[in-house]
């Protein structure tokens, strides 16, 4: 039997507070899209995942109205409140059918239990998941942690250099329009290009 792989509370609480997401800008959405429709393998349907706040709830309407007027489908649109006890339901139903990407707008404690239980119990991948600009905060990637075979390490665990991240291959975009990704534990803003989508 694993441990699991959420935060202990006390590891929660020492890095709180973090800033509630802000209403979404047209450029963030517009940067949003952009990196969808840009990515390869081409993406189609999606699921699509929000805290309970005004704001994320805001944007990922926002963002569902825009998909579909592409001609995207929404397979799912799942949400969280910030505190949960496993977190394995939200994760199970991002994750039932199967969606080419993921996109979230989320507050960022509640989604870095989520990403951790979703790492560690179905087969969702961080390099097909796009955030809007709440979710490039420094902090909540660093605490997010590192991956291990058995599921993410708390932050009191060791691990070593070669553990992959748990968010590692995220990204999304900014206010301005910018993009961000997390590479290697690190936000990067923007993020090198390379040439190439996952």
């Amino acid at each position: 039997m694993t441990s699991s792989p959420l935060l202990r509370p006390a590891a929660l609480d020492a890095h709180r507070p973090l800033s509630a997401p802000a209403d979404h800008t047209d450029a963030e959405l517009t940067a949003l899209l952009g990196l969808l429709t840009t990515a390869r393998p081409r993406i189609h349907t999606v699921a699509i995942g929000h805290s309970r706040d005004d704001a994320s709830r805001a944007a990922a309407e926002a963002f569902t109205e825009a998909w579909r007027a592409r001609g995207g489908s929404v397979l799912a649109v799942v949400d969280w409140p910030e505190q949960a006890a496993s977190w394995l339901r939200p994760a199970q139903r991002l994750t039932a059918q199967a969606p080419d990407a993921w996109v979230i707008a989320a507050a960022p404690l509640g989604w870095i239990q989520l990403a951790r239980r979703l790492r560690h119990s179905t087969a969702w991948s961080p390099g097909r998941t796009f955030g809007f600009a709440a979710l490039a905060e420094p902090r909540a990637v660093a605490l997010a942690g590192p991956d291990a075979p058995d599921g993410p390490h708390t932050p009191d665990d060791p691990h070593t250099p070669d553990d992959p991240h748990t968010l590692d291959g995220l990204r999304g975009a900014t206010a301005d329009g910018g993009r961000w990704e997390v590479r290697h534990g690190r936000l990067v803003t923007p993020p090198p290009s390379d040439g190439g989508d996952r």
